[in-house]
């Protein structure tokens, strides 16, 4: 295929305003707890009928610290799900009524200790859209300024403080496994000109 014939392709691959989309049916609720609830579709796409479990979550957003010295900062906190420890942006998820924006800077605080001067969006996306409602803001912070810390009750974290690029290191390692780090931070070097990555 030449590339002018490529691209026409690719303009005219189905888009979801092309499609006709799937009609629920019904929706029954089998779980709800403190943060997630889980509901039970019935789904009609075309000519099938067929169930899904979705998992409703109020979303949340991600933060990527960026300190003056060049450094920013993770925190680690056990997960339990992961039966470990794991090194993450500092994050939340939305309260009633609360923006994107208002959770990353209320995170930071809490979690952190610091403020922004400066918030600039870099993504937003869904966690796992296989079985999860959840969608994910993640930011910058910049021209940050120390106050206290005021996490939760039941959040036991330790704050990481490191050079960006060994936070870097750190995913390109492994050591870091939790995607919403990943994306931010792959998207923050981009934004401060980390090389191509």
């Amino acid at each position: 295929m030449t590339t002018a014939g490529l691209l026409t392709a690719i303009c005219h691959l189905p888009t979801d305003y092309d499609k006709e989309q799937p009609e629920v049916l019904s929706s029954e609720e089998v779980f709800g707890g403190k943060l997630i609830r889980v509901v039970r579709d019935t789904v009609r796409e075309g000519g099938q009928t067929y169930l899904r479990e979705v998992v409703g979550h109020p979303g949340g957003a991600a933060v990527v610290p960026v300190f003056d010295d060049g450094t920013t900062a993770l925190v680690s906190q056990y997960r339990h799900p992961t039966r470990k420890y794991v090194l993450e942006l500092p994050a939340g998820k939305l309260d009633p009524g609360e923006r994107p924006a208002e959770t990353a800077a209320r995170e930071l605080e809490e979690e952190l200790g610091v403020v922004a001067g400066r918030l600039e969006q870099l993504s937003e996306f869904y966690t796992t859209p296989g079985f999860c409602e959840e969608r994910l803001w993640v930011f910058m912070a910049f021209d940050l300024r120390e106050t206290a810390r005021r996490h939760e009750e039941d959040e036991i974290i330790e704050v990481v403080r490191l050079p960006f690029g060994r936070a870097l290191e750190r995913v390109a390692s492994g050591e870091i496994e939790d995607a919403k780090t990943i994306i931010g931070l792959l998207l923050a070097a981009r934004r401060l000109g980390f090389g191509k990555v």
